[in-house]
């Protein structure tokens, strides 16, 4: 067996294990300081990262480092407090495992969250915006051996981000009264926050928000056909018209994200409800 594929089954027969019969039916990936959602979890089940044959630990600031499944809005979930990074020094195989091993837990949608710089004029700190497509500058994770197992070597991404599920947010959004924006993510290695010329290229080639995540999750769940939804906080104005005395702080990410968790968690809340 393909080494890959003996560690995606490893993991995934061991938090298997773990779930007493759980079937997820949605993954979940909580980014920079919204793993708050997942205590609105019912009947969870926490399974620290730690204890997972073969799995990576989480080192980035906001990121709890947990599976937790349970019930959100009345379906069988399953979330990752925390995310894997490939500026934590990670290689897309492990950044992506455990979407791998949600798929193999037998996941049908994925649900994924970020915190972004707005590059969008428009965009303030605390917006939230539903991610519609994506420009990637970090390396694919589909580069090497094709795991046939999961899906072809030559994915579509026409269409990354499924359509019906960001209109389904957008109606939930008005009956709850909050406002969502709409745009472009763009995803770049970091750790470094970018300079001022970097976020006037990334305005020039048409992205709306700026982070170092969630794209490989994505490419990697549309490689196995699993409809995909995004959401970014925007959590700083990612321009490059900054006061003299401006500068990017994680720990102000951390809070201008958990601030909007609330809404980003009824938002996700009521849309897995509704499949």
């Amino acid at each position: 067996m393909d080494p890959r594929v003996e560690r995606i089954m490893t993991a995934a027969d061991y938090v298997a294990s773990r779930l007493n019969g759980h079937k997820p039916m949605v993954g979940i990936v909580l980014g920079s300081g919204l793993g708050r959602l997942a205590e609105m979890i019912e009947d969870k089940i926490v399974i620290p990262y730690k204890e997972i044959p073969g799995f990576p630990v989480s080192t980035a600031i906001g990121h709890k480092g947990n599976f937790i499944a349970g019930y959100l809005g009345g379906k069988p979930v399953i979330a990752m407090q925390g995310r894997f990074h490939y500026y934590e020094g990670y290689p897309m195989e492990l950044v992506t495992l455990p979407i791998r091993v949600m798929k193999v837990l037998g996941i049908q949608y994925l649900f994924v969250s970020n915190a972004a710089g707005g590059v969008n004029y428009d965009f303030k700190v605390g917006d939230l915006m539903v991610i519609t497509d994506h420009i990637n500058h970090l390396p694919n994770p589909l580069v090497g051996p094709n795991m046939d197992e999961f899906g072809p070597r030559f994915p579509d991404m026409t269409r990354p981000y499924d359509k019906q599920l960001r209109m389904r947010a957008f109606e939930v959004a008005a009956g709850l009264g909050y406002e969502l924006k709409s745009g472009v993510y763009f995803a770049g290695t970091g750790p470094s926050y970018e300079t001022p010329a970097e976020y006037k290229y990334f305005r020039l080639i048409g992205a709306d928000a700026v982070g170092m995540s969630t794209i490989p999750e994505v490419i990697v769940a549309r490689h196995s056909d699993i409809p995909v939804f995004g959401m970014s906080v925007i959590t700083n104005e990612a321009h490059d018209d900054y006061a003299e005395d401006y500068v990017n702080d994680g720990d102000d990410v951390v809070v201008a994200a958990n601030a909007a968790a609330d809404r980003m968690t009824a938002i996700f809340s009521k849309v897995i409800e509704s499949l």
